[in-house]
């Protein structure tokens, strides 16, 4: 291990190298006020140095932008202000949608990041269009995955937008609270990108070659301050709410009027660190899960939408190897099963986490939630604390140490032994160059449970090169039998997996296809306690191709084998023969992809598949279709189709998903979605409608209905709710 650790440090230490073209915006301290009315005719405005000449990231990234933006700063002691003007071919603007936290992809815009500890991992993301829709958003692990960007965070700023025949003005204030920084700094890194769609151009303050994520941490200049940063004034934010509940179980013949108050509470510790309180919380708000089709023997994970989890979420929860073991998967907390198994609510009481940085090159996250217990379900009340620090290594690698613990707080007659308490101590080493061309992730974690005392740690390690023209990863990971984070999201036990990859892109220079490349990812999973056993293969052969107009194809071929140690019917069928255990096989099976255009007003995703399904046929399509009436109107439908045809006595069966979306936003303040979902796997139908009104920043009034029917032999009620509730965010 010592050898494999120098190893790793030697290729963090030896692969890093500098930006040769360090690109610079100055920041001037002002003491005169400003207003935000997108105008910049203030006389502060005209002694700011702007800053322009973006690179194109799309269609290419060796040419300059052909529509410019350019960019002026200025500070006082709370705010820190932008104004920007942004040229364009005319006025026919992409914008479908007026709801806060847009999806840059296929709308006109500009956007800013700010890394505000220069250390290349973490940073705040503020963007906006040219009707002054806002959107905020935190960017972890160096900008290297898209699941490192983050929308669900919010924060109070203010931002207008003025369009004129050939450019929009935007100008923001921001607090200088809503950023996390050392009091004393200067110099914060700084990069923006910006998406023209009638120019078909996206664009990049500091050149970022296409091989990387346009908001890669590791391409970014620096914005000086005039002078050094003082101690933010940060205020104390409470946000009580109020929430109102009616609802009917049909199934069990039961109604519920419920009257919930409860709340959150925001401080700031020093400059660079977050307390954030939660009392009796409520998340009826929360957009409704996008259910999906299930035909794997494993659970599915969905993402995180609570606000109290979500900034910083990235020191709790990026531990580990995010699809097989995950020691923390915080949607964990305030689920339980009842004693019929299934998922239901479990109430969260309280929680405390302190998160941030206690130095600059220290991070600490601290996270505490108490549940209640459920009696009339056997479910404890538990107590959910996870403990991790984070120390910088070189440019931008880090060492990680989490503690993780679930432990009930009481005794109860019908708690197993084994499930008082589940503990996982784990350290994580991430490996980033600072041009991101070596990244990597190797881990050690190991649980505590009572009576267990062997084979209970997994282990991982995944080293990926990535350039212009090559992306090589070598990866693996082992789970034993008895590893256990009952916090976390572990797939499978008893595994060990490698599944490298090598793909080879090409850039051609003329033509309709701006790149396309070959890939091939052979994955191979065995059983260490059946003597290392071929448990799982597939071997996955890609060709995909994105076009100049931003449509993309994809051609894949899928070889699999699967041995299965249990039954298992893949269709779901009630009662149905299952496929017997103790018996390998082999199918292959094609799948093809194609997104069009998504800035027309109409766009849509087709994914058709066809091949062998274990001993049967497997027949899908997946189909998503757009359509906008922009601003105002915005609407979708998903549809998967699987036709799974096995021989006798084995089932056969179609399986539905569709799922219609509707949003109207009346205005920037006002939004009203629809989401209607028939699931035949199953067997319901569910409607979830949210009327939204957000009457003062960050303060909202919601009206939400939900309603769910039995489809499987008559259409019947199964749940109904609705719910009122209010949310006020106060700073004193």
């Amino acid at each position: 291990m010592k050898k494999l650790f120098t190893f790793f440090i030697f290729l963090t230490f030896f692969t890093t190298f500098s930006q040769s073209d360090k690109r610079t915006v100055y920041v001037k301290y002002i003491n005169e006020p400003i207003t935000v009315n997108a105008s910049l005719d203030e006389g502060a405005w005209s002694r700011a140095k702007p800053t322009t000449n973006f690179w194109q990231y799309f269609p290419t990234d060796s040419i300059r932008a052909k529509q410019q933006a350019e960019i002026k700063m200025l500070f006082d002691d709370r705010n820190l202000y932008v104004g920007i003007k942004v040229n364009a071919a005319g006025k026919d603007f992409i914008i479908p949608s007026l709801r806060r936290d847009f999806r840059a992809s296929g709308n006109d815009n500009i956007s800013l990041i700010f890394d505000t500890f220069n250390d290349g991992t973490n940073a705040f993301m503020f963007g906006t269009n040219p009707y002054g829709v806002l959107r905020e958003a935190l960017i972890s692990g160096g900008g290297t995955e898209i699941r490192g960007f983050t929308t669900s965070w919010d924060t109070k700023w203010v931002g207008e937008s003025k369009i004129h025949d050939d450019h929009y003005i935007v100008e923001w204030k921001i607090p200088l609270s809503a950023f996390k920084y050392r009091e004393g700094e200067t110099k914060w890194r700084f990069n923006s990108y910006h998406f023209d769609t009638q120019s078909n151009e996206r664009n990049t303050w500091v050149n970022i070659p296409q091989n990387q994520l346009i908001f890669s941490l590791a391409y970014m200049g620096d914005m000086i301050f005039e002078q050094p940063l003082g101690k933010s004034k940060s205020p104390i934010s409470i946000i009580p709410f109020v929430n109102s509940l009616i609802s009917k179980d049909y199934e069990l013949d039961e109604s519920t009027n419920d009257f919930k108050i409860g709340g959150d509470a925001k401080f700031t510790v020093g400059n660079s660190m977050n307390l954030d309180l939660t009392f009796n919380p409520d998340f009826s708000q929360v957009e409704v899960d996008q259910q999906v089709t299930n035909l794997t023997r494993f659970e599915v994970s969905l993402p995180e939408r609570r606000q109290f989890f979500i900034e910083n979420s990235d020191l709790f929860g990026e531990f580990g190897n995010s699809r097989d073991s995950n020691p923390f998967f915080s949607r964990r907390i305030g689920i339980a099963t009842d004693l019929e198994d299934n998922s239901i609510e479990n109430d969260i009481i309280g929680g405390v986490r302190l998160s941030g940085k206690l130095t600059n090159n220290l991070r600490v996250g601290i996270l505490s939630v108490q549940t209640a217990e459920d009696l009339k379900n056997e479910i404890a009340a538990t107590n959910n604390s996870v403990v991790a620090l984070q120390q910088k290594l070189f440019s931008r690698s880090n060492l990680s140490f989490v503690f993780i613990n679930k432990q009930a707080t009481k005794d109860y007659d019908f708690l197993e032994t084994e499930d008082n308490y589940n503990r996982v101590i784990g350290v994580d080493y991430r490996l980033a160059s600072k041009d991101n061309s070596w990244v990597g992730k190797y881990f050690f974690h190991k649980s505590f449970s009572p009576s267990i005392t062997s084979d209970d740690f997994s282990a991982g390690a995944s080293t990926e090169y990535n350039s212009r023209l090559y992306n090589i990863r070598l990866s693996g990971v082992f789970v034993g039998e008895n590893y256990r984070s009952d916090l976390g999201f572990i797939r499978r036990t008893d595994m060990l997996k490698i599944n490298p990859q090598i793909e080879r892109a090409f850039w051609p220079k003329k033509g309709s296809i701006q790149r396309h490349s070959l890939s091939i990812t052979p994955v191979f999973l065995w059983k260490p306690t059946e003597d290392f056993q071929n448990s799982d293969y597939t071997v996955i052969s890609r060709w995909r191709a994105t076009f100049n107009n931003t449509s993309e194809v994809e051609l894949e071929m899928f070889n699999r084998y699967t041995y299965l140690y249990e039954s298992f019917d893949p269709t779901g069928t009630d009662d149905a023969v299952e496929l017997p255990e103790n018996i390998g096989y082999h199918y292959t099976s094609f799948n093809a992809n194609f997104k069009s255009d998504a800035r027309k007003e109409f766009s849509y995703a087709i994914e058709p598949s066809i091949g062998k399904f274990y001993n049967g046929e497997k027949y899908s399509v997946l189909a998503q279709l757009n359509w906008r009436l922009q601003p105002f109107f915005t609407s979708s439908v998903q549809v998967n189709y699987n036709r799974i045809v096995l021989p006798s006595p084995y089932p056969t069966a179609s399986i539905w998903l569709i799922g219609p979306k509707v949003d109207i936003t009346f205005s920037k303040n006002i939004f009203w979605a629809t989401f209607i979902q028939f699931n035949s796997q199953d067997a319901n139908f569910s409607v979830n409608t949210r009327l939204q009104w957000r009457f003062a920043p960050l303060s909202d009034l919601f009206i939400v209905y939900n309603d769910n029917y039995f489809t499987d032999q008559v259409f019947a009620p199964r749940t109904r709710s609705f719910n009122l509730k209010l949310t006020y965010w106060l700073n004193i």
